[in-house]
């Protein structure tokens, strides 16, 4: 007798041997949508309201830096090696940070859902190769040209923001979010079925195409970051003159961002238990988990580096910041 496998079934045990999150299945669109999305972007726009740049910046990410090199971070960076141990730690003091945290939304669909505790954290690790190919590239590239052109660039000034105008710094920080946090936006929309899965084809050849992606957009947040331990180390980089020195230093930072993140969803993945298993096997649950990552990351990064950032400016009246964010 010939026993034919569910097709859904068959697509998520390709997608746990290749280490690719499943395709979407025909199962039409989650339920409820409509009350996922809303409250998605409400918990984005609430995060905006509450975030204070002061306290993550500089209470949190300078005691980290300053506990992992031992001196005041803000010293002076005298060497390629010290360079590059800054390079890393001062993306691990940042990984909280404002143009960081969305890297949460990127990483949390990559917990494993399948199989025994080993079998979990191993699917779990696969996908980080191809977000760290995505990640690295655009780190990478965007370092080597900070070190071949910085000096030129934006992100160089140490100009003071002026009330009523727009830096070269900012609209820097306002294009490379914006992308960033309306292409999570979108693949959020996307896991909910209100529109088109951009990847759909491209998967089929390329499983992993949509993690990489993710990657990108990681490595995009160096972009725009106005992080003042990362501004220090793209000073130094931009001074340095050498593209090799710019494109290492960069891609640890990248590194850093994500490590402790990383670690969390492994080990989250290591403790999930049969019942989250079950819970995360249904495909419109995991749809969800990935929609509303997505969407909150999304909406948090283009309303708090876009909007809130034109009233900080005083190009628009008035945003609503939380007492201790303002």
């Amino acid at each position: 007798m010939t026993h034919t496998q569910d097709p859904q079934v068959s697509s998520r045990n390709r997608a746990v041997q290749t280490g690719a999150p499943p395709a979407a299945p025909p199962a039409g669109p989650v339920r409820r949508r409509w009350r996922v999305l809303l409250l998605s972007i409400t918990a984005g726009f609430a995060l905006t309201v509450v975030w204070s740049a002061e306290f993550v910046d500089q209470t949190i990410g300078g005691n980290i830096a300053t506990t992992l090199l031992g001196h005041d971070p803000q010293a002076p960076i005298s060497g390629a090696v010290a360079g590059i141990v800054f390079a890393f730690t001062s993306g691990l003091a940042g990984t909280f940070t404002a143009c960081n945290i969305a890297a949460f939304g990127t990483v949390a669909p990559l917990l494993g859902t399948v199989g025994s505790r080993w079998g979990r954290v191993v699917q779990a690790l696969k996908p980080l190769g191809p977000l760290s190919l995505g990640m690295v590239t655009v780190s990478a590239l965007y370092g080597a040209l900070v070190g071949f052109v910085g000096t030129s660039m934006p992100q160089f000034s140490e100009a003071e923001s002026v009330p009523g105008l727009l830096s070269g710094r900012s609209v820097q920080s306002m294009a490379a979010f914006g992308i960033v946090g309306l292409s999570m936006f979108y693949l959020g929309l996307s896991a909910l079925g209100f529109v088109r899965d951009p990847f759909a084809r491209l998967r089929r050849r390329f499983p992993h195409a949509q993690t990489v992606f993710m990657g990108a957009l990681i490595g995009g947040f160096l972009i725009g970051r106005p992080y003042p331990l990362f501004r220090q180390l793209f000073r130094d980089a931009a001074e340095s003159g050498n593209p090799l020195y710019g494109a290492a230093a960069f891609t640890l930072q990248s590194v850093g961002n994500i490590a402790i993140m990383a670690v969390v969803f492994v080990a989250l993945s290591a403790v999930a238990g049969a019942r989250v298993q079950r819970w995360m096997a249904k495909p419109q649950r995991a749809a969800v988990l990935t929609a509303v990552a997505l969407i909150v990351a999304g909406a948090f990064t283009f309303l708090y580096w876009d909007v809130r950032l034109l009233a900080r400016r005083d190009i628009i009246p008035w945003y609503p910041i939380a007492p201790w964010a303002a």
